[in-house]
């Protein structure tokens, strides 16, 4: 089987330490060292742990004739464009599990009109998580807020709105907000 999984792994910009520690249970950098260069037979066992350390699927870490991969032909810096120094694929985002979307059809912010806003739901015990970010929240009668999540005090949290001109919002006890992780845009 022709893996990929040294592919994703710098697709991540992760290195063999970092795989390892993931892995449950963890394993050595040498042993996801071998798994990638062949050396050692890959397992369908193991093929889901270490896509379980990426963050990705299993079928991402093996060659499919029916996938086409997505070349990087260039990376880009202050300097401009350059060649890559090794050959490398782009991973197209996945759906994942307490995910919700946002379609912007009106600019504000640094938003604009196309764009698709991927979040992720948190409980209420997880709110931290997503200070100084930009969050979806539900309100009464089927109404949403996305806005900046500031500050949050006694199940309250303290909102900024994305418009100029909008004064801070103050929700208590949200069921649930969705922080903002991925933005896709066509341009």
């Amino acid at each position: 089987m022709i893996t990929r999984i040294r592919d994703v792994r710098r697709a991540k910009k992760m290195t063999l330490q970092d795989v390892a520690d993931r892995c449950d249970p963890p394993t050595t950098p040498q042993t996801i060292g071998r798994l990638e260069t062949g050396t050692r037979t890959v397992s369908v066992g193991w093929l889901n742990r270490i896509a379980k350390a990426l963050g990705v699927e299993a079928a991402d870490l093996v060659t499919l004739p029916d996938r086409e991969d997505i070349p990087v032909a260039a990376t880009l810096d202050q300097d401009g464009a350059h060649a890559p120094r090794r050959a490398a694929v782009a991973i197209p985002p996945r759906a994942e599990p307490d995910m919700v979307a946002l379609t912007v059809t009106g600019g504000i912010g640094e938003y604009r009109s196309g764009d698709e806003i991927w979040c992720r739901r948190l409980a209420p015990e997880d709110f931290a998580r997503a200070m100084n970010r930009d969050v979806l929240i539900p309100r009464p009668a089927g109404r949403y807020l996305f806005a900046r999540l500031i500050g949050r005090e006694e199940g309250k949290l303290h909102l900024l709105p994305l418009g100029s001109g909008q004064r801070q919002t103050v929700i208590a006890d949200p069921p649930w907000l969705a922080v903002a992780g991925r933005l896709v845009r066509t341009l």
